[in-house]
């Protein structure tokens, strides 16, 4: 009989409904030594937390995180909350004994980041973060390609996230939905928000990163805030483009930015090397791109490679060959090989120590653009 594991949510926004869901769902195609149990869904305003409790089934609700975290029936705490909350949940929660999984980034900065690591260590309590792009399967096969060297030495790294949802200058900053443009409570704009999730892939299939060299730029330079109700200056980077050298000597190229007109979420990545490339775009998310070298002349080229097949990774949970699955499906197994961890007493990865490289980047590259100078990266 598996045993439960309660979760208690913090944040019912949209990673919110992602994580509910994947708790909801895993227990059914994953077989796990735990059980999911929603015990308890906090946020601050009494009608969201019911409300969101009421649809995704979360047997009770509390509007105070703390009173959350103290409850003994809490077995995990998810942090769906904004970015400059984590340092102070995280802590909380570790204090109290409990799991971690928190939404990337890890925090607004390396410093904040660096408590959150020493938290957790020092409790020993299970952590992760969520980079679920990590777990689609194209995403992992594409690991796997890479550790078997199949593209031999590595030369080019290059990947875009794309977006355009900030365009609009009468658009305000600030409180729930737009705290992603406030600088105090988000930290930074496109870098620690797509661009972590660039960075974290990039590090995962391609090694640590030793220097940045970066330009950022704000185009909208005040807005109104939501929250005050004045125009104040926006201190978020709209836009972001770096250079970056991996410790295996491959070169980086990465760009980032809310104002590409036309594109809501294009997140493509492509790996250069010697004997082969791979290439993968989150549109078409259950396929990876292959070019093989060895390949004889007259059928050398580009294959789309359609990863459902159950020797695939993960699709053996799912459905029959040919049939794909989804964005929400990487949440799935994300909590399917944390548990699976849980059980087998090892940690998940990304650890809370492990998201701390991409945050080191993250700080590094906004350094790189505020003094136009190559940074390195730390190494911790």
């Amino acid at each position: 009989m598996k045993k439960p594991w309660n979760v208690g949510l913090i944040g019912c926004g949209f990673m919110g409904r992602a994580h509910s869901n994947a708790y909801r769902k895993v227990g059914n195609f994953f077989d796990l030594a735990h059980q999911p149990v929603l015990k308890a869904a906090c946020a601050r305003t009494r009608s969201d937390v019911t409300a969101f409790a009421e649809r995704w089934g979360y047997e009770s609700t509390e509007t105070d995180w703390r009173r959350l975290i103290d409850r003994k029936d809490i077995d995990a705490i998810d942090i769906c909350t904004p970015n400059d909350t984590h340092r102070e949940i995280a802590l909380a929660a570790a204090a109290a004994g409990k799991a971690i999984l928190c939404e990337k980034p890890l925090a607004r900065t390396a410093a904040e980041g660096a408590d959150m690591v020493a938290a957790v260590e020092r409790h020993k309590v299970p952590n992760i973060v969520w980079y679920n792009y990590r777990r689609v399967p194209a995403v992992t096969l594409a690991k796997q390609l890479i550790d078997a060297g199949r593209l031999g030495k590595i030369f080019h790294y290059r990947a875009v996230f794309l977006q355009d949802w900030t365009i609009a200058a009468e658009l305000p900053q600030g409180g729930a939905g737009l705290w992603r443009l406030d600088k105090n409570v988000a930290g930074s704009g496109v870098t620690g928000d797509l661009l972590a999730h660039c960075i974290d892939t990039a590090m995962w299939l391609n090694g640590g990163i030793d220097c940045v060299t970066a330009m950022t730029e704000t185009f909208v330079k005040e807005r109104k805030h939501n929250l005050t109700g004045k125009v104040e200056p926006v201190g978020i980077d709209d836009a972001c483009a770096f250079l970056a050298r991996f410790g295996n000597g491959s070169l980086g190229t990465f760009e980032s930015t809310r104002y590409a007109r036309g594109h809501k979420a294009l997140y493509t990545f492509e790996i250069n090397g010697e004997h082969a490339s791979i290439r993968w775009d989150l549109h078409d998310l259950h396929r990876l791109e292959f070019f093989d070298h060895k390949d004889e002349s007259i059928v050398r080229g580009w294959r789309s490679i359609h990863v459902t097949d159950r020797e695939m990774p993960y699709m053996a949970h799912w459905w029959v060959p040919g049939l794909q699955i989804g964005y929400e499906h990487s949440f799935v197994h994300q909590v399917a090989d944390f548990l699976n961890g849980l059980a087998e007493g090892r940690a998940a990865a990304p650890t809370f120590r492990e998201a701390q490289h991409t945050q080191h980047v993250c700080d590094a590259v906004l350094q790189s653009a505020s003094s136009r100078q190559w940074v390195d990266v730390p190494s911790d």
